[in-house]
């Protein structure tokens, strides 16, 4: 078995800010690239794609889950715990990654309805959600295999197997679309098999460094026999933490059907800038996940007060760097827009959604750092229970009052967006000073050498 690494959050945050941007710029290239091909197959791949996303967060509920508990086993030095933990955690993500790939499949058509698409737009959403969907569990299987090596610190490796992954989906992407090598134009069903070539290369790729790393197999048995605990702990973990997320994404389904009665060239707008944008929150989802790694080893090892400091420097790097980059985007939004479309009327509507992202931005940092930092302390609850109450009585409902009824369309929508993220940021902020996540802690009060007794009590 090979040693556990105790790393710095700059070993760990560098390669997962690399890896994190490669994993948008998946996106943001298939939209790119799909854009030259045609504005309704971009939307529509953009549509899809939050669609997918929802069902791509259920697979979170087993990887976050083993995200914090193996992070906290390491730092309570309890590593067979934590190998069976992850042994767990592939197994039902697997289980859950087929039933979900078998059901978006069959029902694709019916999930893309809400939206209204129609005509050709409806089309090329149907061929993208029934290949990409048939094939989800690939994506399962390299949440949690990517979860387990970022969890003992091999955030280097994730990375690489992600280079790669983006390297197989980009090549085919430009060959889909500009039909390369004497290969037909396929569009939008090669793009949608692009991805899915590349996952399942990814797959085989984790598979091999998490044996070669951990010395870890996953075994038929397994498969058979997953432990009952492990579930418990797990699903009480990534339930919480996994809620918030599904709760956003079928509150951003609700919005995107606002988005859809205002127009398809809104649509279309809403689905660059959000590629775009997402370039401003990068750098804050790399070290919010850097230091939610480190706060649950702290926390493991019963270290509070370095937690918190760790917390509150990370938030201040984020926020700063969210709002630099915000600006900067901005004053080059008419450009960068071009790249995506040469449509007048998407430029426009687009150019004050990048300005209203300057304020929409370091409220997303205040957010996507302090909720992750509780739920790697085990606090899960609060989050979910703030983002639920946030985002559907804020974003949803302010959305609509402003982007339809007072008609500011797409603008007011981003007003909504930047009340919800700073409202639950602030919130965040006041739970993490006010230290409650302590007694959440899994190891709380059990130290390594009482926990070897205990294991031993146990064996006899």
């Amino acid at each position: 078995m090979k040693t556990v690494k105790q790393p710095t959050l700059f070993q760990i945050t560098w390669p997962l800010f690399i890896e994190i941007a490669l994993h948008m710029s998946l996106g943001i290239i298939a939209t790119l690239i799909l854009s030259y091909y045609s504005d309704s197959a971009a939307a529509a791949v953009g549509v899809s794609n939050q669609v997918l996303n929802i069902f791509i967060i259920l697979f979170n509920i087993t990887s976050v889950g083993a995200t914090i508990i193996i992070g906290q086993y390491l730092g309570a030095k309890r590593v067979q715990d934590a190998r069976q933990t992850a042994r767990s955690a592939f197994s039902i993500n697997l289980y859950i990654g087929l039933i979900i790939s078998v059901l978006v499949a069959l029902t694709g058509k019916q999930l893309l309805g809400f939206f209204s698409l129609e005509g050709q737009t409806l089309v090329y959403g149907e061929t993208f959600i029934k290949i990409v969907g048939l094939f989800l569990f690939l994506e399962a299987i390299s949440l949690t295999l990517g979860a387990i090596l970022r969890s003992h610190g091999f955030t280097k490796n994730a990375m690489y197997v992600t280079l790669l992954m983006n390297f197989v989906s980009a090549f085919g992407n430009v060959i889909a679309v500009l039909g390369l090598f004497g290969i037909p134009v396929l569009g939008v069903a090669g793009v949608a098999w692009s991805i899915v070539i590349a996952r399942a290369f990814a797959v085989t790729l984790l598979f091999f460094v998490v044996y070669r790393k951990l010395s870890l197999r996953f075994r038929l048995k397994d498969l058979i026999q997953i432990n009952r605990q492990d579930i418990k702990s797990i699903m009480n973990i990534g339930i919480p933490s996994a809620g918030e997320g599904i709760s956003y994404q079928f509150s951003q389904l609700i919005i995107t059907g606002f988005i859809a009665t205002i127009g398809e060239a809104a649509l279309s707008a809403r689905v660059y800038v959000s590629n775009i944008t997402m370039l401003c929150f990068l750098f804050s989802l790399a070290i919010a996940q850097g230091t939610q790694l480190l706060v649950a080893r702290q926390v493991g090892a019963q270290q509070f007060e370095q937690a918190h400091a760790r917390g509150v420097k990370t938030l201040k790097i984020a926020v700063f760097a969210s709002f630099v980059s915000a600006v900067a985007i901005a004053a080059f939004g008419t450009s960068i827009m071009s790249l995506f479309t040469s449509s007048p009327e998407i430029i426009a509507i687009g150019i004050p959604l990048l300005w209203a992202s300057v304020i929409l931005e370091p409220g997303r940092a205040l957010n996507i750092v302090l909720m992750g930092t509780l739920k790697s302390a085990g606090d899960v609850r609060f989050p979910v229970t703030i983002g639920v109450l946030s985002m559907w009585g804020i974003a949803v409902v302010v959305s609509y009052v402003l982007g339809l009824q007072f008609g500011l369309g797409l603008l007011g929508i981003w007003i909504a967006f930047s009340a919800d993220e700073w409202f639950r940021g602030i919130f965040a902020l006041k739970r993490w000073n006010g230290r409650k996540w302590v007694q959440y802690s899994l190891t709380k009060g059990e130290s390594h050498e009482q926990n070897e007794r205990r294991k031993a009590t146990e064996a006899v």
